[in-house]
């Protein structure tokens, strides 16, 4: 997949996930900075994630927003919740992820609604299992929402054609 250009895009909205106070113990005593996680998306079914650290809390924060708008990766959305079940690993930490009916709202927690947020999934039901590290947690909820397929390939793969004409068919209504 290539890489998405951020300035195509338009306005993308950012979310601070956690920001962390780390020290480094020198000859004189300790040196404290700080490190950011930031997820960014489009509202649209884009979303990419950074984290940066700095002397400051803002420069930690531009930083990583930086870095996640390098990274940005292309979700499948349909009617506001994703397209199938899916689970997303990423060290100790797995998160399950199920479309939900329109007015569910997001049914997650912490880190992984805020990634939801901003890539514009309205209606999910999601869990994290395992690993409560927010980097971790971020990790799994793209992994997974990287290996989510649109409806016309799911219905290409499990060999259903008359599937795959009614997608056709809602997609030009």
């Amino acid at each position: 997949m290539g890489r998405i250009d951020p300035e195509s895009l338009g306005l993308l909205k950012d979310k601070v996930i956690f920001i962390n106070r780390v020290a480094k113990v020198v000859k004189g005593g300790r040196r404290f900075s700080f490190s950011a996680l930031v997820v960014v998306g489009d509202e649209d079914g884009h979303v990419g994630f950074g984290k940066g650290k700095a002397k400051e809390v803002p420069e930690a924060i531009r930083k990583a927003v930086e870095q996640a708008k390098r990274a940005l990766v292309k979700v499948p959305i349909k009617d506001g919740t994703i397209t199938h079940r899916i689970n997303g690993i990423y060290g100790a930490g797995k998160v399950v992820m199920l479309p939900a009916k329109a007015g569910t709202g997001l049914i997650a927690g912490g880190p992984v609604r805020a990634v939801m947020e901003v890539v514009g999934i309205k209606n999910i039901v999601a869990k994290s299992i395992g690993s409560r590290n927010s980097f971790n947690t971020i990790r799994a909820v793209i992994d997974g929402l990287t290996k989510l397929k649109d409806d016309k390939s799911v219905a290409r793969r499990v060999g259903r054609v008359e599937a795959e004409k009614k997608v056709l068919e809602n997609e030009q209504n």
